[in-house]
């Protein structure tokens, strides 16, 4: 009850802040929608303001809006009257895969990444790793983007890199390389990070007691790294894994803009220019309720990993 709690507020604060801040963009949504006919009169701006509720107050408009959305109404698009939860199931789907290639190839890596630098602490290997990591890190999604562009252009001039994404029925290998450079750029400054936190986390358990005791046990040194060290390195691990998924998952709204994916990223920003107001608040609210449903799924894992946790 108390997390279901905490869940309905943050999903209230956000809705204030997206219906408050979208109205502070500069431009009017009635005027730009006219103005895409010609001049418009004052009569027209205030009928269709009038017509799309626009001429309330804010509070008003938000009380109304709040009350619809818990209906399960979000509203229809301004422009092409459909509702909007359609239109956003639609591109959402090519989103959600960009962000969990991008968060298999991150963990997959991360994870044997960072228990070698633990292993080989101090070793030139592990500081040639770290300084890869700290690049990773600090290496923007979308100018790493531009970058594999301007590679694959000057190298693989035949591969893929902008345009449509065939389907996964239509053409398999199309499509993932479609989606290879993308899941690159996407995944890359998750992988430098989530491997810096294994290798944190991988020292402090090697230093442990109960490593020295498994060591004078006999047990083979694979043993005493993966199955004493790592596993108990991986709470901390699996806290970053709900908050980076999250990241991810904005990365990857970001990253469609550069490689002209059609997903949820190119929606919302086409939306901001349209003012589009339902369809903006519609897709900020999925998006923050995906973050929330990542990490109380990765609370639940906690319980998984160690028991101790429940108690």
């Amino acid at each position: 009850m108390r997390r279901l709690f905490d869940f309905a507020v943050v999903l209230v604060g956000a809705s204030i802040i997206v219906f408050l801040m979208i109205r502070l963009i500069p431009g009017d949504a009635v005027e730009i929608m006219l103005s895409s006919n010609g001049e418009a009169t004052e009569q027209q701006v205030s009928e269709l303001r009038a017509k799309l509720g626009l001429n309330r107050s804010m509070p008003d408009q938000y009380v109304r809006w709040l009350g619809d959305v818990v209906r399960g109404d979000f509203g229809n698009s301004l422009w092409t009257g459909k509702p909007v939860l359609g239109e956003i199931g639609d591109r959402i789907g090519i989103t959600l895969e960009l962000t969990f290639l991008s968060l298999a190839v991150a963990v997959a890596l991360a994870i044997p990444l960072g228990a070698a630098m633990a292993y080989m602490r101090g070793s030139r290997l592990d500081l040639a790793m770290r300084v890869v990591t700290v690049s990773g890190v600090t290496m923007p999604s979308f100018w790493l983007g531009a970058l594999l562009i301007y590679l694959a252009a000057l190298w693989l001039p035949a591969w893929p890199t902008i345009g449509t994404i065939p389907s996964w029925s239509e053409d398999p290998l199309k499509h993932l390389q479609r989606m290879l450079l993308p899941t690159i750029a996407t995944a890359l400054p998750a992988l430098s990070s989530l491997a810096r936190i294994i290798r944190s986390a991988m020292l402090d358990a090697l230093s442990q007691d109960y490593v020295r005791t498994a060591r004078a046990k006999g047990l083979g040194e694979g043993s005493v790294v993966f199955k004493h060290a790592l596993l108990n390195s991986l709470i901390p691990f699996v806290t970053a894994l709900g908050i980076t998924t999250g990241y991810l998952f904005g990365g990857a709204i970001v990253v469609e803009q550069v490689f002209a994916i059609p997903g949820l990223g190119r929606l919302i920003v086409g939306a901001i220019a349209d003012r589009n107001y339902p369809l903006i608040q519609a897709a900020i609210l999925v998006v923050t309720v995906g973050f929330v449903a990542i990490n109380a799924v990765i609370d639940i894992l906690y319980v998984v990993i160690d028991r101790r946790v429940a108690l």
